[in-house]
């Protein structure tokens, strides 16, 4: 089943938690709660502020140690952390993490639960991030991924992703597709 991640602004928006819930209720299956810039006091915060019913679609980008006070959906390991981070989920856990080959997905399949891949279409928030792939040479890959019985991890589109290509990533065989939440110009706290 094509699924649809959310991935949260990295800055704290006004009613955020508010607009996140009746997402959730609306059948939202996975924010990535992704606040590079945010203190461990302050995600803790904001997984306070989320009703606990939707604690377990959260995956948490940063403060990996949350994990064991909250039921959550599990943990996203990004380029910086993935290299150094030797720890491991919770048991019922997943993890993930963002590539930007079809080779790193290959050779690092085994750890991860979904994938990030990216840039598949041009991005619509980093200037100059164009797209990487050649549709025939990701409708392959994923393909013969997806007729291996015991491929693992799912693959997610990420960049570019809006109304005009959803359908796109989904015809080219991805598992789902991750947008990005508001992230304009001006940061608030």
């Amino acid at each position: 089943m094509f699924q649809l991640l959310l991935i949260s602004s990295p800055w704290f928006l006004p009613e955020e938690h508010h607009v996140l819930t009746q997402l959730f209720e609306a059948g939202l299956t996975s924010l990535h709660l992704r606040k590079p810039g945010a203190s461990r006091a302050e995600v803790e915060a904001y997984l306070r502020a989320v009703p606990v019913e939707f604690h377990g679609r959260i995956m948490l980008h940063q403060h990996h140690e949350l994990a064991r006070d909250y039921a959550l959906q599990g943990l996203h390991l990004p380029a910086a952390t993935r290299g150094k981070w030797r720890g491991r989920p919770m048991p019922g856990q997943h993890l993930s993490t963002s590539f930007h080959s079809l080779a790193e997905v290959e050779r690092h399949r085994r750890r991860y639960h979904h994938v990030f891949l990216s840039p598949i279409f041009n991005s619509i928030s980093k200037v100059g991030y164009s797209a990487a792939f050649q549709a025939a040479e990701l409708q392959a890959a994923l393909h013969r991924w997806a007729i291996r019985p015991t491929f693992r991890p799912q693959v997610i589109a990420l960049g570019g992703i809006d109304a005009s290509t959803l359908g796109q990533a989904r015809q080219l065989g991805f598992a789902g597709a991750a947008v990005l939440g508001p992230s304009g110009s001006t940061r608030i706290r």
